[in-house]
């Protein structure tokens, strides 16, 4: 394998600031990795992004309580301990369901019997109940708010409006749109703040999501377009690694390998686009040689209209999303 004399010089630079003693290091130390390639060079730029300083953030001493104690609160107990961002026994939970209870307590987390009590227990509190019953647990628990309290609702649907109107004029919120993959703790989630939410609160919830995937603040109004992209999107996923199973399996392959292949195939192209900052069109041209079997395959997609069909897809879940936060008419 030969380098340019730039790649070269690269590597002697590298090599000199991080005193490795080798040019055959500057793989593994320079900040712009090159992959020598036949095929267009794929650059990955490591860059120091605000998620990965929120990532490398030290214990908070917070209190977190989750009114709720459903599967997303238990993702989220789960991301806080085993990254080290809060101490179990810094978390507080209730739930109408005992098992919900009992398996949160298996974590460490104190399980209490009453909302106003963990209201008064913890300095941002976790709103995890259905849609329907959020205006009610706020109301509930508005006499027992701190001033300090961060209030971070993670129901579909309800706006920050209707949260605030419960929570009361003060109250500070922050409302979330996260997805399933929280539970295996590569969420992503977006956020919009309230009219009394400040800078400490949107760092504060950044980075406790930040301990389960990736976060972003987007204006309310385009939540409704996250909920159709990221929300909604699983699924979309889910579909697209079942019929490339599929499709493997009719090409003669055995069941389990042809959906490990395809789910780790979705994996590693979904890092490549996080990890180097390259277009997808980008990464998609470095695998379509010219008139091969990759270029076959996508004019294949191309002919079923595949881009349109994810596209439409999106604007379809983002509509139903509009209709469901809308407020309701009474007659």
């Amino acid at each position: 394998m030969s380098f340019s004399h730039r790649q070269v010089f690269a590597a002697a630079s590298c090599a000199k600031l991080k005193n490795c003693g080798s040019v055959s290091h500057f793989r593994f130390y320079s900040e712009s990795l090159v992959l020598p390639s036949r095929k267009p060079s794929l650059s990955v730029n490591i860059k120091k992004t605000p998620e990965y300083s929120l990532r490398c953030n030290s214990k908070m001493d917070k209190r977190i309580g989750f009114i709720g104690s459903g599967q997303m609160a238990e993702a989220l107990v789960k991301g806080f301990i085993n990254k080290n961002l809060i101490s179990a026994d810094k978390m507080f939970c209730t739930d109408p369901n005992p098992l919900r209870l009992d398996l949160l307590k298996s974590f460490g987390v104190t399980p209490l019997n009453c909302n106003s009590l963990l209201a008064t227990s913890s300095d941002v509190i976790f709103i995890a109940v259905k849609p329907q019953s959020v205006e009610d647990v706020l109301q509930e628990i508005q006499p027992k708010l701190s001033p300090k309290c961060t209030i971070v609702s993670i129901a579909a649907g309800v706006t920050l409006e209707r949260l605030q109107a419960a929570a009361g004029p003060d109250a500070r919120i922050v409302r979330v749109m996260p997805n399933t993959p929280c539970l295996v703790g590569e969420v992503a989630a977006a956020m919009s703040l309230g009219s009394r939410a400040t800078s400490e609160d949107e760092l504060l919830v950044r980075k406790l999501f930040e301990a389960v995937g990736r976060c972003y603040v987007v204006p309310e109004k385009l939540l409704s377009a996250v909920t159709g992209l990221s929300g909604s999107g699983p699924a979309y996923v889910f579909l697209a690694i079942e019929a490339m199973a599929d499709g493997g399996v009719r090409a003669g392959l055995p069941r389990d390998v042809s959906q490990a292949l395809a789910a780790q195939t979705f994996l590693g192209s979904a890092k490549m686009v996080l990890e180097t900052g390259r277009h997808p069109g980008a990464l998609k041209d470095m695998v379509t040689s010219p008139a091969g079997t990759t270029i076959a395959g996508v004019h294949e997609l191309e002919k079923a209209g595949f881009r349109a069909a994810m596209m439409n897809a999106v604007m379809a879940a983002t509509q139903r999303a509009e209709e469901l936060s809308a407020p309701v008419t009474k007659h």
